[in-house]
């Protein structure tokens, strides 16, 4: 793998993992949002899926085909809503989300799922800058060996 390929590869890996970042302070951000701007419901938690950069394979193959020239990186597949995950409920009836029985449906958002998987990004990111930085020191070790 060439180095430009490894820095496209690493970059869109950054990227990846900044979506992630940014999905879940949204998450976190409505984690009390009884109802959606649509007036549908409690907020649902989104959630994001990565597959590789060349479309075929799920994000979990790109770490067995990371040395293949195929394997460039990594692309957001997706941002689903979490529709499976239930609502939770609280006992509040002056709240105006109410139902007849002062039940009000809160969002599907776990703050300890989220903070695991902020952190997770988080270390995601911090791994592929710590490649991109390598990737950097090779190419300018590179040219300096290259103008001796």
């Amino acid at each position: 793998m060439g180095l430009i390929t490894a820095m496209g590869a690493t970059a869109s890996g950054l990227a990846a993992q900044r979506v992630r970042m940014d999905v879940i302070s949204g998450n976190v951000a409505n984690i009390d949002s009884t109802r959606t701007a649509d007036g549908t419901g409690p907020y649902r938690r989104h959630v994001v899926r990565l597959s590789a950069a060349d479309g075929g394979a799920p994000f979990a193959e790109v770490v067995d085909r990371f040395t293949s020239a195929a394997s460039t990186g990594v692309v957001t597949a997706s941002v689903t809503t979490d529709n499976v995950t239930p609502t939770r409920q609280q006992y509040d009836p002056s709240n105006p989300d109410a139902n007849a029985d002062g039940f009000v449906q809160l969002p599907n958002v776990d703050l300890v799922t989220e903070m695991t998987d902020l952190t997770s990004a988080n270390r995601s990111y911090q791994a592929n800058a710590t490649v991109l930085n390598a990737i950097k020191q090779m190419a300018l070790r590179a040219l300096d060996i290259g103008s001796r």
